[in-house]
């Protein structure tokens, strides 16, 4: 039986650590955060045992790092000589970090012991089991350590392992897109109400829309574009909102959102 252990239950580690407790409801799941009301919240939401950092460094064979980039120094500097020990006894855990920017020979160096490190990038949909989880491994990460990590997230949704050097990319695309295409929802439901709907019916339209929009694009495998095309008949209203969309610059408003957080991301390495 493994022990496994989340440092940081905000919305991201949260939802990571709803997901791991539905998928191992038998192992021995340790948190710890900040916030001592959110962490008892999820202890007894989950039934995990609430612990301190110190506590959790010693006992746990898995860390989940729900910690903020700008965080993660500080908070690993209360655990480093733990972790050390742990790796000079040939007992070191696999740490599991989720910060943007950081890279997993970052996070060793924070540690100051190459502790084997999966670097993943979720999104916050897999709160729902049905997010997007890059991830990346140290070369030390073992095949049983790999298939305990997958076992984990497996209510999480679809994961993907992507080398290091496009994280940054994948992250623009799944970890900032959910903020995106919420743009995109309200403002369809928008439109909805515009034209006389009540606003709760056009949000479920919208997002139901979204949703199997999404589902027939992976299941089918068909182009967007594709898709795009089979909906929009000759002089139907369709392509009239599609004209539209185009002469607002949508689809180009989206490619500079995606680069715009890319860019952030990339300079988050540099902070």
């Amino acid at each position: 039986m493994k022990t496994i252990g989340c440092i940081g239950v905000g919305n991201m580690g949260g939802a990571i650590l709803t997901a791991v407790c539905r998928a191992l409801p038998e192992e021995t799941i340790l948190i710890c955060d900040k916030d001592s009301a959110k962490t008892a919240d999820f202890a007894e939401k989950l039934h995990c045992r609430p612990v301190d950092s110190r506590t959790l460094a010693k006992e746990a064979d898995y860390i989940f790092l729900g910690i903020k980039p700008q965080f993660m120094k500080s908070v690993l500097e209360e655990i480093k000589d733990i972790l050390a020990d742990r790796f000079a006894a040939g007992n070191a855990p696999t740490c599991i970090s989720m910060a943007a920017g950081l890279t997993t020979d970052t996070i060793r160096d924070m540690i100051g012991v190459k502790l084997p490190v999966i670097r993943i990038m979720p999104n916050v949909p897999v709160a729902v089991g049905q997010g997007m989880i890059m991830y990346t491994c140290t070369d030390n990460v073992t095949g049983e350590s790999r298939g305990d990590f997958l076992r984990m997230l497996s209510c999480a949704g679809k994961l993907d392992e992507l080398p290091e050097a496009l994280i940054d990319a994948g992250t623009a695309v799944s970890g900032c897109g959910p903020a995106f295409l919420c743009l995109i929802l309200e403002a369809m439901a928008d439109g909805g109400v515009s034209c006389g709907m009540p606003r709760q019916k056009a949000l479920a339209y919208a997002a139901q829309t979204m949703l199997g929009t999404a589902m027939l694009a992976l299941e089918t495998g068909k182009h967007p574009g594709v898709i795009k095309d089979e909906v929009t008949s000759p002089a139907g209203s369709t392509i009239a909102g599609v004209q539209v969309m185009e002469e607002d610059g949508v689809r180009g408003a989206m490619m500079d959102a995606v680069i715009a957080a890319y860019e952030k991301n990339l300079a988050l390495k540099k902070q």
